[in-house]
């Protein structure tokens, strides 16, 4: 291992690649990146049926989706700002906290896996797993479809875009299909993908290349800059080391699979609007970008970062902050400190 680590920065990208191989890698609805780039820009604007996104992000903001009528999928993930809502984790159904990190809904339909275990393929399987879960949404078919059905916008809207009262496959479906609404073009950095050289700094070009030159690259990359394969958290260094006790959720897939490959294998997140959507992590570790660049840089490709080189790659994370709706992302983190 001490000979890897004496390897030229260069050479990182392909022995994590190496490293990567056991894992699913996906790129399936991402475009290609542009000509000698690893990362390719947001293009389109997701479903074009307005009628079913505005159906879906009346669902996703009504407190009605879960059993006790108090919080909305935007409880969890702000729309308004970051798409998460900026705590470490948030609070359970009952009263407790989540055993992860809420991630940010904005491009995660671009994931190859969902959650981050990556144990839903769909956004619908992950949707119906959240409003049947006992400490999130935790409630029914029985119980929720009454109410939908009660309301009479809600009926008159189904019927018009679905041929029928509400129900379980089309309310799952509106839901996905607002949610894969959610991508947040016209980034920066896409512009400069697209030829627009001055839309970046001098510095957040040099942080960019100093991103590929150390490998972050060989897992955060293609249109979502990650998201499209499973990585173990720790390769060069134990990240859970000096912590006293190791959770289920610090398990990653293997507390689903069972298999010992697995061991604190999660789904590699993506970093678009990563320079708003702290804390990090998969329990949220830490709110500081620069440390959690630190922290990967560390555990993953077995470097130490001065903190010039951090600051330089944090400039271009920034870059990678989209728009939603023509606006661009905000903090839900900044915010709660307010």
């Amino acid at each position: 291992m001490s000979r890897l680590v004496s390897f030229r920065a260069g050479l990182l990208v392909p022995l994590c690649l190496a490293a990567a191989a056991p894992f699913a890698l996906a790129l399936v609805n991402q475009p290609a990146p542009p000509i000698g780039e690893p990362i390719a820009p947001i293009t389109g604007t997701g479903p074009s049926d307005q009628a079913k996104i505005a159906l879906g992000e009346s669902l996703f903001n009504d407190v009605r989706l879960s059993h006790d009528d108090v919080i909305a999928c935007s409880g969890c993930h702000r729309l308004d700002l970051s798409g998460d809502d900026g705590r470490a984790r948030s609070t359970a159904a009952d009263g407790g906290q989540l055993d992860f990190n809420a991630p940010t809904v904005f491009s995660a339909a671009l994931n190859f896996r969902l959650n981050w275990r990556g144990n839903f393929r769909t956004v619908e399987q992950q949707n119906e797993a959240v409003l049947l879960d006992d400490r999130l949404m935790n409630t029914s078919w029985e119980e929720l479809l009454p109410k939908l059905r009660s309301d009479p916008d809600y009926s008159r809207r189904f019927v018009t875009l679905y041929g029928a009262a509400p129900g379980r496959t089309d309310v799952l479906d509106a839901l996905a299909i607002f949610q894969r609404s959610l991508i947040t073009p016209n980034a920066r950095f896409d512009r400069y993908l697209k030829g627009e050289r001055d839309a970046i700094t001098a510095d957040e070009e040099h942080g960019y290349q100093l991103f590929k030159a150390y490998g972050c690259i060989a897992c955060h990359q293609g249109a979502n800059v990650g998201g499209n394969l499973f990585q173990q958290f720790g390769i060069f260094r134990n990240p859970f080391a000096g912590q006293k006790n190791v959770t289920q959720a610090d398990l990653g897939r293997f507390a689903i699979t069972g298999v010992e490959s697995d061991r604190h294998v999660f789904r590699v997140p993506s970093l678009r609007n990563v320079a708003v959507t702290a804390p990090y992590f998969h329990d949220g570790r830490t709110a500081s970008l620069a440390d959690a660049v630190k922290i990967m840089a560390r555990s993953q490709l077995g470097r130490e970062l001065d903190q010039r080189d951090a600051d330089l790659i944090v400039k271009f994370l920034a870059t990678l902050t989209g728009e939603y709706r023509g606006q661009p992302l905000t903090s839900a983190a900044d915010r709660l400190q307010q």
